[in-house]
Parts: structure tokens; sequence; C-alpha cells
């Protein structure tokens, strides 16, 4: 599937950078672009028009959120864009902003957290095919950021659990073995997560998207 997506890069390390075009080429991707800053990153988006996007947080000039503004702006220019934030840090309000019109084809991985290539591989691709992929804490934080809401309260705890695991994009079968219950009970509860947030039956919508985005609204 990787040989089908078109990824741009977004990294001020020119070391990161490389390494990031090298192992996706390696793996069949496409990488379109591998830009060192926003400005070059709205540019390479408008011109070749990627699947998907990685992109650093912390870019020039101030090294602060410039590339996580930049996604929220990409996003609101291009839809369809697949964006993977990769990032040694947590920014809480602004990761808010950006899962807070739709959570579909959203990621969100610390780099000092990505212990095998695969699993980043396999964030990207999810990505790409309209999927989230958050790692856990980030999604802890989030949660922690938005506990004001109370759209979540009618869930049980194991049902709040289930939830976390699908804001991190894990199947059903990922979730059953993380909390080592069978996958007909994640179902259940996956069903039950669908009925209490008043998540209706659709064959277009992407309900566990919706549920993920419910989960992370603040």
């Amino acid at each position: 599937m990787s040989d089908s997506i078109r990824v741009a890069i977004a990294e001020d390390s020119a070391i990161l950078r490389d390494g990031l075009v090298q192992l996706l080429a390696d793996r069949g991707f496409e990488v379109t672009d591998a830009v060192s800053d926003p400005t070059a990153l709205h540019e390479a988006v408008d011109r070749d028009r990627p699947d998907v996007v990685v992109v650093d947080i912390r870019m020039p000039p101030t090294f602060t959120d410039e590339g996580l503004r930049a996604a929220i702006e990409l996003r609101r220019r291009h839809p369809g864009l697949g964006i993977l934030l990769f990032s040694q840090y947590i920014e809480t309000r602004y990761a808010a902003q950006l899962l807070a019109d739709d959570a579909a084809g959203i990621g969100y991985l610390l780099k000092d957290r990505v212990a095998d290539v695969s699993d980043f591989v396999e964030a990207l691709v999810r990505v790409a095919s309209g999927g989230t992929a958050l790692d856990p804490e980030v999604v802890t934080q989030l949660v922690g950021a938005s506990r004001k809401t109370d759209s979540l309260a009618g869930l049980s705890a194991r049902e709040r659990d289930v939830l976390a695991l699908m804001a991190e994009g894990r199947s059903n079968a990922a979730i059953a073995t993380g909390l080592v219950i069978s996958e007909g009970a994640v179902e259940k509860h996956v069903a039950n997560i669908f009925t209490k947030l008043d998540l209706p039956v659709s064959q277009s919508d992407h309900r566990r998207v919706l549920a993920v985005l419910r989960f992370l609204d603040s």
C-alpha cells in the first residue's frame, strides 16, 4: 500500500529529515518534498499535493508551535490531507484545535516513544488512509486538558478505556490484547460507546473517528 502514498516532510533537523526521506523511500513511499520550515511546507503542498505530511511542531522562526499551526492551516486549505505530527513535545491547545473539526487522517506521535520503525510506518499508512494514530501520552494529556466536558459522562470506566485505545488507532483485536479481554467483549463495548454517544449507523461515516472526536472534544 505504501507505494501509492505520497508524503511531504517538514523537519528542521537536516539529519532527521534526511533519515525520514531514506526510511520512507526504502519502504516504497513517494517523498514529494522534504523541507525545513512551514512556509516551504505550504508551498510544497500547494504545488505537489501529497496524500499526507509529516510535520515537526517546533520549527523556524521561533521554534515554538509553527509546525502545528501550519498543520491547522493546511487542513483548512486541503481538507483531505493527512497530517502526522512527529515531535518531542506535546502541545494540547493547538492539537485539540487540529482535531476539533475532523479527527480523520490525523496522527500525533512522539519521537522518543517510537520504538520500532514499523510502528511509525503503520501509523503513517493509517493516517494517509483517513484513520487516527495518537500516542497514548498525547491522548492522556489531551483528555486531561478537556476534563470540563461532560459529553462522555454516560460511559463506563471500561468503555472509556476502550475509547482511549480507539483514539490511539488500535483495532478491536489490539484493544482486546491491551485490556486482556475477549474481542467479543471489545465489540460490545464499542457498540455501547456508539449508542451512548448517539452515533447512528451509517455507510459513509467513520463512527470510530467520530467517537474519537467526541473523546478529544474540548
